[in-house]
C-alpha cells in the first residue's frame, strides 16, 4: 500500500513538471511570434519610406527634364535673335564709317530705317499675336515719324532701335494681361499668359476654357483642364503676386 502511494506521488510530480515545461515553451513561442510581427512591421515601414523617396526622385527628375527642354528651346530662339541683331549691328557699323560725310550718311540711313521698319512689321505679323494693339500702334508711330521733317535723323534712328529692343525684350520676359478673344463666334473676356515667345496661352475668366497658340497652324488649340492650376500659377507669377517658381505649361510645337 505504501509503495502504491509513492508511485502516485511520483506520477503527480512528473505531470506537474511537464505542465510547467509546456507553459514555458508556449510563452517562449509567443515571444518569438511577437518579435517576428515587430520585424515585419518595421520592414513594411522601411519599404514605405523607400517608395516615398523613389517617388520624390522620379518627380524631381521629370521636372529637371522639362526645364532642360525649355532651356534648349530658349537657347535656339536666342541664337536666332542674336543672328538678326548681329546682322543689324554689322550694317550699322558700316554706316558708322561714313559719319564724316553727313550728307552721305543721311541718304543711306533713311532707306536703312525704312527697311528696318518693314522687317520689324513682317516679324510682328509672323510672330505670336500678343499685345496686337500696342505693337501695331508702335509700328504706325514709326511710319508717321519717318515722314516728319521736324525730327532729326538721329532721333528717328534712336526710336527705331528702341522699337527693336522692345521686341527683343519680349523674348525673355513673362507677362499677363486681360483682353477680348472671339471664341465659338462670340467675344469672351480672357486672361492671356505669355512666357517669352515659347508659350502663349489664354484662359477665360471663369476658367472653363484654356488654349495655346499654335504658330504653325496660326490658330488657338484648346488645352485640357489639367493645365488650369499651372496656368493660374503662371498668371499670378507674371502679375508679381507669387515669387518666381517652376511651372509646367505646354510649349508651342515649333518652340524647340
Amino acid at each position: 500500500m505504501k509503495l502504491s502511494q509513492l508511485a502516485q506521488a511520483s506520477m503527480f510530480l512528473m505531470v506537474g513538471a511537464l505542465s510547467v515545461s509546456a507553459y514555458a515553451q508556449d510563452k517562449q513561442l509567443s515571444q518569438v511570434v511577437k518579435a517576428g510581427e515587430q520585424i515585419n512591421q518595421s520592414a513594411a515601414k522601411s519599404q514605405h519610406r523607400v517608395d516615398n523617396l523613389n517617388d520624390k526622385v522620379q518627380s524631381k527628375l521629370q521636372k529637371f527634364k522639362a526645364v532642360n527642354k525649355e532651356i534648349d528651346g530658349l537657347n535656339v530662339y536666342n541664337q536666332q535673335m542674336q543672328a538678326q541683331i548681329n546682322n543689324q549691328l554689322t550694317e550699322l557699323s558700316q554706316i558708322a564709317k561714313s559719319m564724316t560725310q553727313v550728307s552721305v550718311m543721311e541718304r543711306q540711313i533713311s532707306p536703312l530705317m525704312a527697311r528696318m521698319i518693314t522687317s520689324l512689321e513682317d516679324f510682328v505679323s509672323l510672330d505670336i499675336p500678343f499685345l496686337p494693339k500696342e505693337r501695331s500702334q508702335r509700328l504706325a508711330s514709326l511710319k508717321t515719324m519717318m515722314a516728319r521733317a521736324d525730327i532729326a535723323v538721329s532721333e528717328k534712328f534712336r526710336r527705331v532701335l528702341e522699337a527693336y529692343q522692345v521686341e527683343v525684350d519680349y523674348g525673355r520676359t513673362i507677362e499677363a494681361y486681360s483682353g477680348l478673344l472671339t471664341l465659338d463666334g462670340s467675344e469672351r473676356d480672357v486672361d492671356f499668359l505669355r512666357i517669352g515667345r515659347v508659350s502663349f496661352i489664354y484662359q477665360t475668366r471663369d476658367g472653363s476654357k484654356l488654349g495655346l497658340w499654335d504658330k504653325q497652324a496660326k490658330s488657338w488649340q484648346e488645352l485640357p483642364q489639367s493645365y488650369r492650376l499651372a496656368v493660374n500659377k503662371g498668371l499670378r507669377i507674371a502679375r508679381k503676386q507669387l515669387a518666381p517658381d517652376l511651372i509646367m505649361v505646354p510649349l508651342a510645337a515649333n518652340a524647340s
